[in-house]
């Protein structure tokens, strides 16, 4: 098993995690394009990627737990109720970009279920949408919105196992 750097080191780049894929034996894909910050400005990229796009949220709740909630692209997420489906201790709201970089290792508009390489001291849980699970292949950031990186759904709960994450696959927007 590959091991994660400690957590004095600063955020992993793009190549640390495709050598971290690739020590895993996992297969991936990258496509670089300009950045892209919402949903609706990485439409144009649909047709050339296949797989599903996945929307990431950063929240946390008023006990100060952070979570990672990936869902389809399109998917709609009931920030009212789904501290209710997380297991959070209240209604949850957007992380600070300070609480982002710091546990993650990521800017706003780059959050990704790869972030959990850099989340060294496991200070985020992260969420995956079951409606996910159904995708042959996920697509998601890798550490930074200027690329997408594909890997097969089964890899990517692989990855999660290596970095010391059991990610929560949970019915949030069904």
């Amino acid at each position: 098993m590959t091991e994660i750097a400690p957590s004095t080191t600063p955020p992993a780049t793009a190549e640390d995690l495709f050598r971290f894929l690739d020590g895993l034996g996992i297969a991936h894909t990258t496509r670089t394009h300009p950045p892209v910050f919402t949903v609706a400005e990485s439409e144009s990229l649909r047709d050339e990627i296949p797989g599903a796009h996945t929307k990431n949220l950063f929240v946390k709740d008023k006990k100060d737990r952070y979570f990672v909630v990936t869902v389809e692209e399109r998917a709609e997420v009931d920030l009212k109720n789904v501290h209710k489906i997380i297991g959070a201790s209240s209604r949850v709201s957007f992380g600070r970009p300070e609480k982002m970089v710091e546990f993650l290792g990521v800017v706003p508009g780059s959050v990704t279920v790869f972030a959990a390489f850099n989340d060294r001291q496991h200070n985020v849980t992260f969420v995956i949408d079951e409606a996910l699970m159904a995708y042959d292949i996920i697509n998601g950031h890798p550490l930074s919105n200027d690329a997408t990186t594909s890997v097969a759904t089964s890899d990517l709960m692989r990855f999660f196992q290596a970095t010391g994450h059991e990610p929560l696959v949970l019915n949030i927007t069904g």
